[in-house]
């Protein structure tokens, strides 16, 4: 049977994956991810760019983190 899940909800799950991913993955210091959180707490989408433009990942990362949301 189908469970509606509201929006938000299936937001904080992405973001939650993506969040364990730049961590256990890349290695990305906390202090990094909450930054880029706290910017914009309402479109998880715009976590990557964020840490790319205050040079928080490099290129090659920003790739590895794109790759994985296409596949997430």
């Amino acid at each position: 049977m189908f469970h509606p899940t509201s929006t938000r909800t299936m937001k904080t799950t992405s973001l939650q994956q993506l969040l364990c991913f730049l961590q256990e993955e890349l290695s990305l210091p906390a202090a990094s991810i909450e930054l880029a959180v706290r910017h914009h707490p309402d479109t998880p989408n715009l976590v990557p760019m964020i840490l790319w433009q205050y040079g928080l990942v490099t290129l090659e990362q920003l790739d590895l983190i794109f790759d994985w949301l296409e596949t997430a």
